[in-house]
């Protein structure tokens, strides 16, 4: 059994005591990323098609989710107990409006905390005016934007130019399962960036903040 099978039968079980001391054991020997990237995503995953096979029920994978959502949590109350020092970037991350997939958000969310920035994590299902309204007050120097389902595709267009506009001219990320069937391209410019997977997004952060990060593969 591949070892992110071994961790979503964990969560399928419920058990998060045996999850967190499978994750302790990852985290003592590899980076977050390679715990976001080859274990809890491709756990998820695994999980989404067992339900698709009709292997597991939807309250299965609801409770794996909200295990997973706990692991997660305690992940991030982890890195934000941290002194971090002097945090001056701000970050704020939504899905939009009626996108419920969040446990790769929040996994962004630990990534930029990770690397010290102030993060404002507001979920997903976000109405486009109740995120206005806090970009507006928090005025973030970036904004990053996920959805999963094509069919989202209007709103996130509607979405975008409206933080185009915005005059201090945030740097936007586009991210979700979305980014990964349909690429996206259109969207690219010096302020808008389509962030695929966790590996994209770590380059990013640790490469610098300038221009258009954009890999072919």
């Amino acid at each position: 059994m591949e070892h992110y099978q071994q961790l979503a039968h964990f969560f399928l079980d419920g058990d998060e005591e045996r999850a967190l001391q499978y994750i302790d054991q990852v985290i003592e020997a590899h980076p977050k990323l390679y715990l976001f990237e080859d274990l809890l995503t491709p756990a998820m995953y695994y999980i989404g098609k067992l339900w698709e096979q009709n292997k597991i029920t939807v309250a299965d994978e609801h409770l794996a989710t909200a295990i997973c959502d706990f692991v997660l949590t305690k992940i991030g109350s982890s890195l934000a107990s941290k002194d971090l020092g002097g945090m001056k970037d701000k970050v704020l991350l939504f899905g939009v409006e009626e996108e419920q997939h969040y446990l790769g958000l929040k996994m962004v969310a630990d990534t930029f905390k990770e690397k010290g920035w102030q993060v404002h994590y507001l979920g997903p299902n976000l109405p486009a005016a109740h995120a206005m309204k806090h970009i507006t007050r928090y005025k973030p120097q970036v904004i990053g934007i996920s959805a999963a389902l094509s069919y989202r595709l209007p709103s996130l267009k509607k979405q975008l130019q409206d933080y185009l506009a915005l005059d201090w001219k945030p740097t936007i990320l586009i991210g979700g399962r979305m980014t990964r069937k349909l690429g996206l391209e259109e969207f690219l410019s010096e302020q808008v960036i389509v962030i695929k997977d966790l590996s994209q997004l770590n380059h990013w952060l640790s490469e610098g903040r300038e221009g258009i990060f954009n890999e072919s593969s």
